[in-house]
């Protein structure tokens, strides 16, 4: 009896925009934000049993927006939260390299901790808590399809601890706004990665984001 799950990140906000790291810091969704949304809804036309998301605005209101028409209930996890990015909150990659980049070029070649400064110190701390908290919606809903709306550092840090890839993987992978991620997990819970970063839903919109 195999699992689906489908790892959603949020749409567009202006930090996205901007290429600010947002980190836990809370930011709505722009226009174009909810109609990316609208779009991945007309695309999902509700077909999950369950659907979970981080309690952050940008998730909670494009999980709202997949839930507009349906009766399913909104299931609201804290552990899906956005990795805490300490002092980087905030910055762009060059206001980063600016004040830490000694820091930042050894977070970008660590393959074991990812140290970040301050926040929640690692990619590693953000992958453990990640994981664990999507194999236990797992467990919970088995031979269910289940959507958990998020955001793009911790479903790549959740990726990470999934299928053991070392650190430096966060830096490999791109996840656009509203992008799907799928995952089928067998009986005995062994993960395997179906799509990464689906976001062909998105067509008929110009969509040149930057992925922070």
């Amino acid at each position: 009896m195999k699992t689906r799950l489908l790892l959603i990140r949020h749409g567009e906000t202006n930090w996205n925009k901007m290429g600010r790291f947002q980190g836990t810091i809370d930011i709505e969704l722009t226009e174009e934000g909810k109609n990316q949304a609208i779009l991945l809804s007309k695309r999902l036309k509700n077909k999950f049993d369950y659907i979970y998301t981080s309690p952050l605005k940008r998730a909670r209101e494009t999980a709202e927006i997949l839930t507009d028409s349906s009766n399913k209930d909104l299931n609201i996890v804290e552990n899906m939260k956005e990795i805490n990015f300490g002092s980087w909150e905030g910055l762009t990659i060059k206001e980063i390299r600016e004040k830490y980049n000694d820091e930042f070029n050894k977070w970008k070649i660590d393959a074991q901790e990812g140290k970040i400064v301050g926040g929640e110190f690692s990619l590693k701390n953000a992958s453990i808590r990640g994981t664990k908290c999507i194999l236990d919606i797992v467990n919970k809903h088995r031979g269910q399809t289940i959507a958990v709306v998020a955001h793009g550092g911790i479903i790549k840090a959740s990726l990470i601890g999934l299928f053991d890839w070392d650190m430096t993987m966060y830096h490999k992978t791109v996840l656009g706004n509203t992008s799907i991620t799928e995952i089928i997990f067998t009986d005995d819970l062994k993960p395997v990665l179906m799509k990464l970063n689906d976001t062909t839903h998105l067509k008929s919109l110009k969509n040149d984001i930057k992925y922070v």
